[in-house]
């Protein structure tokens, strides 16, 4: 004669948990998210986590030109006319950031707020003095002469 050790209720009820269990393991597992940074134009928002990112400490040496040179996941449609609107993490603000155009540092100092505008004619020419039709915007989170974190978009000119 066999007996049943548990009811199908009882059953379900334990693979239910064993579900929650795993999947609470797996969030335990995950890397906590980078700050993120968000530029937005008129009613059209894109935010990204960094590209580069050491926890908040440094990033080495090494590592920043390659991460500056990584393609952007993330791009906007941006034409000469549009007020473009960047806005970081009150972490970011609080060492400061600046922006780096094509992998090359735009602004001398950093600046210190969650959010300010650029006018989209800023982005479209280059050292030459021609124009383009894409830009890489990076936003670099610095402290001192360190850089902490790099955020990336491609610009695309529209007409």
């Amino acid at each position: 004669m066999t007996v049943a050790f548990f009811s199908g209720r009882a059953r379900r009820a334990g693979v239910v948990l064993g579900a929650v269990s795993a999947g609470l393991l797996v969030l335990a597992a995950c890397d906590k998210p980078t700050p993120l940074a968000t530029v937005t134009i008129g009613d059209n928002s894109v935010n990204t986590e960094a590209a580069c990112y050491n926890d908040g400490k440094a990033i080495k040496q090494t590592e920043i030109q390659p991460c500056l040179n990584k393609k952007p996941e993330k791009t906007v449609e941006v034409s000469m006319d549009d007020q473009v609107h960047f806005g970081v993490d009150p972490t970011i603000a609080e060492h400061g950031w600046t922006l780096f155009i094509d992998g090359q540092q735009a602004e001398q100092e950093p600046y210190k707020k969650t959010y300010r505008t650029i006018p989209g004619s800023a982005f479209f020419s280059s050292q030459t003095g021609e124009p383009t039709n894409a830009t890489q915007v990076s936003i670099v989170e610095t402290s001192g002469k360190e850089l902490i974190g790099i955020w990336q978009f491609e610009f695309k000119k529209t007409s």
